[in-house]
């Protein structure tokens, strides 16, 4: 657990700063006649928990697992990752919106929903790529 904390830490402080950033290049704001077209820069936003994952998940691998991992192992570390760093995101979003933009105009719920399952995706190829132990069937 400590390597998900670790890095669900990494992730989560991560995107809670790249939500400032967004905030101050104005990618929010730009949006707003036309709220439901998302920015480029937060499509950028992906590479964060991609990066986050598969070095957690290699890490687990490494140092926690002896070298070794199965498909399922990954998949159970890099959800405890994924949800140490959604608990904290969703904190700095929170924070955000009620706090600094009060009159936000889009689906905020729909981009988390979308950040969920890119970070679901993430897990799955991530622990396809590292896993080298496989079991008998």
């Amino acid at each position: 657990m400590k390597n998900a904390i670790k890095y669900g830490v990494i992730i989560g402080v991560l995107s809670g700063i790249w939500i400032l950033i967004l905030h101050f290049a104005g990618a929010y704001e730009n949006a707003y006649p036309q709220s439901d077209k998302s920015s480029w820069l937060e499509y950028a936003s992906i590479i964060i928990p991609f990066i986050g994952l598969y070095f957690g998940i290699k890490s687990f691998r490494d140092n926690y697992n002896g070298g070794k991992m199965e498909f399922f192992e990954g998949i159970f570390e890099g959800f405890k990752i994924m949800i140490v760093g959604g608990i904290i995101a969703a904190f700095f979003a929170t924070v955000y919106i009620q706090y600094v933009v009060q009159t936000l105009k889009m689906d905020v719920m729909g981009r988390i929903g979308g950040a969920g399952l890119i970070g679901v995706l993430f897990t799955l190829a991530i622990s396809l790529l590292l896993m080298n132990k496989q079991r008998n069937l």
